[in-house]
């Protein structure tokens, strides 16, 4: 039985500036997304002779959080290959397995990132052969993030997010995660967003990109980098959950270069100098029992996990 498995990155928001709500219900956003190297597999496979025919597209979900993932035509993997099909204009089936990393409702776009993963790995299983333009067209339809996580690397994104534009990248840089337990609703974060705003009097801007930030990504600038890290989104991530402002504060603390919520939260990510320094602040975070006073007592994170970026969208083999 034939089957593609595609390996596909988590993204932090370097940048999410949040514009005016429009009549369509969505906000107008500069977004500038950095894949980093933390990844989900998507294996589209041929089903079986007892595959079931009024399902064409089945899912199941495995790994990290793998519960809270819908497991019908709820979850994004499925809604793309049923997309991709509409689009090559023929019935396609196949079965769809999850391997979760990538927190779940973290705001490391994971949903996203498994859908883009499942268009590349179901247009290689079908033999369809259509080039990643494409694909990135139906993607756009599936969701803001989706086209990112097919290109991956460096980007800023405008409209809803779904407008690429790759960024020039110079040199790695080190990040810490810290995970947060229970997801957070992006509606619900847009919403609270839009709330905070009218109740301060606060009128929404036409979002613009840092060129501070797009400066330091150029040089490669880590120091740089993250005192321009900057997410609209964040006041209201701390209005619905409050204990993110102090993990935010303790990674500082620890030394963190910048510390952001990642999108619509709760995940925070912190910037560090190097893969070591990265490795002692998730230590700290971690709560290690050799770490300071400080760290013991911030105990906020369901995890710390350590990554890198950029790396490269959806690929397979």
């Amino acid at each position: 039985m034939r089957a593609i498995t595609v390996r596909v990155p988590a993204k932090v928001n370097l940048q999410l500036a949040v514009g005016p709500l429009r009549e369509d219900g969505y906000h107008d956003l500069v977004n500038v997304f950095h894949a980093v190297s933390l990844f989900d597999e998507v294996t589209a496979a041929e089903p079986g002779d007892l595959g079931d025919p009024g399902r064409p597209i089945k899912v199941t979900v495995r790994g990290e959080s793998a519960a809270e993932v819908p497991a019908d035509d709820g979850n994004l993997a499925v809604r793309a290959a049923q997309a991709l099909a509409r689009s090559a204009g023929r019935s396609y089936r196949a079965d769809l397995v999850i391997d979760k990393a990538i927190p779940v409702a973290g705001g490391m776009a994971g949903g996203s990132a498994d859908a883009a993963a499942a268009l590349v790995a179901c247009n290689e299983l079908w033999g369809l052969g259509l080039p990643v333009e494409d694909l990135m067209e139906i993607a756009a339809d599936i969701g803001s993030d989706v086209p990112f996580a097919l290109l991956g690397g460096t980007a800023v994104g405008t409209g809803r997010g779904e407008r690429l534009t790759p960024l020039e990248t110079a040199g790695v840089f080190h990040w810490v995660f810290a995970l947060a337990d229970g997801g957070l609703s992006t509606p619900r974060v847009y919403g609270e967003c839009d709330r905070l705003r009218e109740a301060r009097g606060i009128g929404a801007p036409q979002p613009t990109v840092s060129e501070s930030l797009l400066a330091a990504l150029r040089e490669g600038d880590a120091k740089e980098l993250g005192r321009a890290l900057c997410n609209d989104l964040q006041p209201a991530a701390l209005s619905l959950r409050p204990s993110l402002a102090r993990t935010l504060e303790v990674g500082l603390e620890l030394g963190a270069l910048g510390a952001i919520v990642s999108g619509s939260g709760p995940t925070c990510a912190f910037l560090a100098e190097s893969q070591a320094h990265a490795a002692d602040l998730a230590a700290a975070l971690a709560n290690d029992p050799a770490c300071s006073a400080l760290s013991r007592e911030a105990g906020l994170s369901r995890s710390v996990v350590t990554a890198f970026g950029p790396v490269p969208g959806a690929v397979s083999g």
